[in-house]
């Protein structure tokens, strides 16, 4: 059931009043952002000039990992961030520094969401479903990653141990992706326009997805530093009035298509400017547009989603047993569900 608070109509007021604002009194934003296509919101929010109509002069600063990202929010030298749950953020929440202030890549029951992958080498050995797993090496970037969690939600429910998984931490995904294919280790989960190309390379093979063991995984949250989120509520509606115009355009260009054509190769390029940046845009506009996820209208968050996932973080002693969805999470901000 949604829940409208506070917040939400004076977010609506915000962006309304603000469509005017000139370069000169705009309020200068860092965000962090990843080289990733779920971070096209942002891309398109700036592209198309919605941060300026918000009153925001917006900076990206690149990571290439979310947990630096985090750390760079606490520190406050980067203001926004989008990122998936991991015991890094949390840790950083109990310690006052970082809020969860809305959602993001949503995992919903009519898009095709996150794959579960197997190494050929793998799939000729017999691995073809995911009840296939148990005792098999499954690739992470780090312990309390997304990875991590998938994993152990596909153990759980498949009704092995978790333990007799063998996880292969290995820091970054492009070192997964490699270790993969070259069959070094037997299985992987990822959003789908990685997941698509990979299987078409004929190096990897699909064997289920995600939904059927995690029921509406909220995968990536919108997330500011404390400070901000109790101090400067009004720089933190501006932001997510614009992002969610950006997230808005995103869903309508790749996943309800709805957006003509034209439209949506201008948005193609925009964030080509950040994503696929190695090869020509020709070539990356399929893997762009390919296995998009939904983005959550106006930011809304799964907090049972997030619940979820703070106590499987408890459940392998990831995070302090007393954390709390209190320290980690900001409902003032959005609906919630």
């Amino acid at each position: 059931m949604l829940s409208i608070t506070r917040r939400t109509f004076g977010a609506l007021a915000a962006a309304t009043m603000l469509m005017g604002a000139s370069a000169a009194s705009a309020e200068p934003v860092k965000i962090g952002i990843l080289s990733l296509t779920s971070h096209s919101p942002s891309i398109i929010a700036e592209g198309k000039g919605y941060y300026e109509e918000a009153g925001l002069e917006v900076e990206f600063v690149p990571f290439q990992a979310a947990q630096p990202m985090a750390v760079a929010i606490a520190s406050g030298d980067v203001d926004f961030g989008l990122t998936a749950m991991t015991a890094g953020l949390v840790s950083l929440a109990e310690r006052g520094a970082v809020k969860i202030i809305g959602g993001a890549l949503q995992e919903t029951t009519e898009i095709e969401g996150q794959k579960v992958l197997v190494s050929k080498a793998a799939h000729e050995a017999g691995v073809t479903t995911p009840a296939d797993l148990e005792g098999k090496r499954f690739g992470i970037t780090t312990a309390g990653s997304s990875f991590h969690y998938m994993a152990h939600k596909i153990a759980d429910g498949e009704g092995f141990e978790r333990s007799t998984m063998e996880l292969v931490p290995l820091n970054g995904v492009p070192a997964v992706i490699a270790s993969l294919r070259s069959g070094q280790i037997d299985a992987w989960s990822i959003v789908p326009n990685i997941a698509e190309g990979l299987v078409a390379s004929g190096d990897v093979f699909e064997i289920g997805t995600i939904a059927d063991y995690v029921d509406g995984y909220q995968v990536t949250t919108v997330f500011t530093s404390t400070e901000i989120a109790e101090n400067n509520g009004e720089l933190a509606e501006k932001f997510l009035a614009a992002f969610s115009k950006g997230a808005d355009d995103y869903n309508a260009a790749f996943v309800d298509k709805t957006m003509s054509e034209e439209e949506s190769a201008e948005i193609v390029a925009m964030i080509h400017e950040w994503v696929y940046t190695d090869r020509p845009l020709a070539d990356a506009d399929p893997a762009i547009r390919a296995g998009a996820m939904r983005i959550n209208e106006n930011a809304k968050l799964n907090v049972a989603s997030i619940e979820d996932q703070l106590e499987w973080f408890k459940s392998e002693n990831l995070i302090p047993q007393d954390a709390s969805i209190e320290n980690l999470v900001d409902t003032s901000f959005v609906e919630t569900f």
